[in-house]
């Protein structure tokens, strides 16, 4: 056991919320979803689906505590979501698998979350969420995989790529248990709450 109280082989759920929201016009991680703020319902998500332990990574504003998680600052978020998924990872520590979210789709199911640990628990070394057919978020990613994918993060990359060319990638129906809808404009979070 770690001196924050989760073994070292447990799930660690990341939150990345670091950007500007330059099309949202501001920070989306503040923005309001049927009462809540986003950064908090993506931190509950993750916790109700059994993540040990919760992490935000922000940058571009300061999101003020954030119940259940622990904040993580990326100090280079302006050179694009690569930078924010290498800093959450890290600092995951030795986790045995780490659940990436994104702060803007805020109708995922924590049963997604649930399911994909269960893939992992059941030996995926990578698993990701897929709605009617489609990969989405969240993504798992095991201590080795993540080992893997540090070094591939730079600049705006994310780990499409990297999950593009690994091919013990488990695909995880997770139809039915919420949709991975971004939220890029005001607009659009309003067309999900009505």
């Amino acid at each position: 056991m770690r001196g924050d109280g989760v073994a070292p082989d447990g799930v660690v759920g990341v939150v990345l919320a670091a950007g500007e929201g330059k099309r949202f016009g501001g920070a989306k991680a503040v923005a309001r979803f049927r009462g809540e703020r986003l950064v908090d319902r993506a931190v509950a998500t993750l916790v109700a689906g059994g993540c040990d332990r919760v992490l935000v990574v922000v940058g571009a504003l300061d999101v003020g505590a954030v119940r259940h998680a622990v904040l993580v600052l990326n100090s280079e978020w302006r050179s694009g979501m690569g930078s924010s998924l290498r800093a959450g990872l890290e600092a995951a520590g030795d986790a045995g698998a780490v659940v990436v979210a994104l702060v803007d789709q805020p109708l995922i199911g924590a049963d997604a979350v649930r399911r994909l640990i269960d893939a992992w628990l059941d030996g995926a070394p990578i698993a990701v969420a897929v709605y009617e057919g489609q990969r989405a978020h969240p993504v798992l990613f095991g201590s080795e995989a993540v080992a893997d994918l540090l070094p591939t993060l730079t600049g705006d990359a994310g780990a499409r790529a990297f999950l593009a060319a690994r091919p013990d990638v488990v695909p995880v129906d997770c139809t039915g248990t919420g949709r991975p809808d971004d939220v890029d404009t005001v607009e659009a979070l309003r067309h999900l709450d009505s």
